[in-house]
């Protein structure tokens, strides 16, 4: 049975504890009993992961959404899509929703949740990354980042152990891959180019031993079956083959032009 169907069977006890276990409880609507232990979900297990991964991230998705303020049709549909890619039930869909609500509340208590799920996650860093990307691609929805969010995702990256610099080279490389998956068959040829070197994060001046060692890191970080086993919801592996493909396809542009 998935994480979901324990969650719903009520087979996770408290499930998690802690902020986390409690936003859970709220957004699935049950009241679970403090005292019961999740014996067959101790820290580190994959489930316990993906449940922490899942409510993590849309709650903390409400809450950078909320960062400048207000809250962008743009970034609501970006919250919505990646429950289209999930392909959410009703009852999964509902409980992602009040999650991503939860997180605009002005209580939201975003330090206990990621402190929380650093240690769930228990120094599994490519997980760390991609939950970082998903909410630099919320942030980007409207096509720009604001100072208030660009603080708020230092907050937030600074707590799950990531430092200004990565978090920079994060924002960089997802804002290009957006531009990138978004590009026409009418794109300057140069401007698509350097849109592909800024997919891979590196300059155009890169050897071609780098570029290729640039790209097996790149594809191994965000391998699906990799994620999944270190955490990543099973529903969430379309947004892994989504990277792997704009990955590839900008590492082949480049190859293909040093032909």
């Amino acid at each position: 049975m998935s994480w979901w169907g324990k969650l719903i069977g009520g087979g996770f006890g408290f499930m998690l504890g802690g902020p986390l276990g409690a936003l859970m409880g709220m957004a699935a609507g049950h009241q679970f009993d403090r005292g019961l232990n999740a014996v067959d979900l101790e820290p580190g297990n994959t489930e316990r992961v993906q449940l922490a991964f899942f409510t993590a991230t849309f709650s903390v998705m409400g809450y950078l959404a909320k960062a400048d303020g207000k809250v962008s049709r743009s970034e609501i549909q970006m919250a919505e899509n990646i429950m289209a890619q999930m392909n959410l039930d009703a009852k999964q869909r509902k409980t992602a929703i009040e999650l991503f609500n939860q997180g605009k509340e002005d209580d939201f208590p975003l330090n206990d949740i990621l402190h929380q799920f650093k240690i769930e996650c228990h120094r599994r860093t490519n997980l760390l990354q991609m939950f970082l990307e998903i909410l630099i691609a919320t942030a980007y929805a409207d096509n720009q980042l604001d100072k208030a969010e660009h603080l708020a995702l230092q907050d937030i990256a600074q707590q799950v152990g990531f430092s200004s610099a990565q978090l920079e080279q994060l924002i960089n490389m997802v804002g290009a891959q957006q531009q990138y998956s978004r590009q026409s068959s009418h794109t300057d040829t140069k401007t698509s180019l350097n849109q592909a070197y800024a997919v891979l994060g590196v300059d155009s001046e890169i050897s071609d031993s780098a570029l290729k060692k640039t790209y097996r890191r790149l594809m191994s970080q965000h391998h699906p079956d990799k994620l999944v086993a270190k955490g990543l919801p099973e529903e969430m592996i379309k947004l892994a083959n989504q990277k792997t493909a704009e990955i590839k396809n900008a590492y082949e542009q480049i190859k293909n032009s040093r032909k």
